[in-house]
Parts: structure tokens; sequence; C-alpha cells
């Protein structure tokens, strides 16, 4: 008789969903190999797991993604508690995953980040920016949105409506954009933002000012053309328009 998941092991499993990228939800993954032997189960029941997690994604039925025919209720539950409370959940998993000493990729240019505020910055709120993190990054691939740097101690979890302006919105990865260190600074400071067809908005602030290689490298040959889309967690439509009109410098 096989063992039923627990909520625990559950949540483990959706959170490394998160930060997986697609394309390496497999049972020879080394980050999928680490949580089975952590939980005592196989690394295919791990992979399959997170694939029904896959099932249950809207950007991932569009591209008819099937996980086991008979998907447990379960796995339902956790998508929808995740869902109605990212900040609660990624919390949670993430406090379980340091209990048990498991590492993100991203997690040493994370550490280095909150390093210099620390004292300013509370666990709860390093754990959660931390899942963030990891999930938006791998959404994209650990590629730029707008530039396609794919240099990882150069690319940031951007919030696309601000970390201080909705609390719902913190750990949401569908509130999160993969950018360079460049673009992000620039995105925060509403110099670019994004159009409802996903192309790039350049600040005319930008365009006013005297072009040099840098700036035409980075802004003018950029400007009008789409985003890199992820292939789960696409940006919330909604989230967009709040940068768009009230943090993009038209």
């Amino acid at each position: 008789m096989r063992k039923p998941w627990t909520r625990e092991e559950l949540i483990l499993a959706f959170n490394l969903y998160c930060r997986t990228p697609f394309g390496k939800i497999h049972s020879t993954h080394p980050a999928v190999v680490e949580l089975a032997k952590y939980i005592g189960r196989t690394p295919s029941a791990v992979s399959m797991k997170m694939c029904n997690f896959a099932t249950l994604d809207p950007a991932q039925q569009k591209r008819n993604i099937k996980g086991l025919a008979h998907g447990s209720k379960q796995d339902f539950l956790i998508w929808e508690e995740f869902n109605e409370n990212w900040e609660g959940l990624a919390l949670q998993s993430q406090t379980v995953l340091s209990r048990l000493n498991i590492h993100t990729e991203s997690e040493a240019a994370l550490d280095r980040e909150f390093a210099e505020t620390e004292t300013s910055r509370t666990v709860r709120a390093r754990l959660v920016q931390r899942f963030f993190r990891d999930a938006v990054l791998s959404s994209y691939d650990y590629t730029c949105a707008m530039c396609h740097l794919k240099i990882l101690p150069l690319l940031n979890a951007s919030h696309i409506v601000p970390w201080s302006k909705d609390k719902s919105l913190r750990a949401n990865p569908r509130n999160g954009l993969c950018l360079c260190a460049l673009h992000d600074r620039a995105f925060d400071r509403g110099l670019i933002t994004v159009a409802n067809d996903n192309r790039i908005l350049v600040s005319s602030r930008l365009k006013a000012q005297k072009p040099c290689l840098l700036h035409q490298a980075a802004f003018e040959s950029i400007e009008g053309k789409p985003i890199l889309l992820p292939h789960k967690f696409k940006p919330d439509a909604k989230a967009i328009e709040y940068h768009r009109d009230m943090i993009f410098l038209s």
C-alpha cells in the first residue's frame, strides 16, 4: 500500500515545483533527488507529484501538460492554498527547507544581498523573499526578460507591484519579472515598463538623455520588443497595469 503524502511533504514538493525550471522537472534532477532523500520517497514519486502540480497551473494547461491520470485532491488543495496565501505558504515551506538544510541555486547570491541589511530584515522577510526569488528566476529559466542576459549573479526577481504596496503579492511569482541588475533598477524607478501586449515601453525621460553605447544597447535596442514570457507564472496583467499607471514615468 502506498504511503499517503503528508501536508508537509506536499508543500515541499510544490515549493520545489515553483523554483524549478519546467524542463528540469525529472527524477534525475539533483534538487528532486535531494528532496526525495529527505522525505523518504523515490525521485520518480517527487517528480511526478511536481508534474501533477503543473497540470493545475493555467500556463501549463494551455500547453496540454499532463500528470498522473488520477491526481490527488490534496494536490489541488495545496495549489489553492498557495494561491490564496503565497506569503504564508512560502514561509512555511522555506522554514522546513531551512530546517532540513536544503539549499537553493540562487541562495548564496540572496544571502549576500541580505547580509548588508541584516539588522533591518526579519527572518520571515528573508525566507519569503528567497522563495519569491527562486520561483521567479526559475520560471524565466534564469534569463532577463528584457535583454536575455543569463548570468545568475546579475539577475534579480523584480516585484511588479512593490513589496510595500500589497502584502498579498509579496511572494506571488506572478508579481515578478526576472530582470538583470540594470533593467531591474530602471523598472523599479519607473523608467521602463510593459504594455498590455507585453512589449517594452521606455520613458521619455530616458529618451531625452544623450545616448551612449550602453544607453543604446540597454534601452533603445529593446524598446517595442516583447518581453520574454516564462513557462509558468506569467506576469499578472493587473500588476503590470498598476506598474504602468502608478510607477512608470511616461
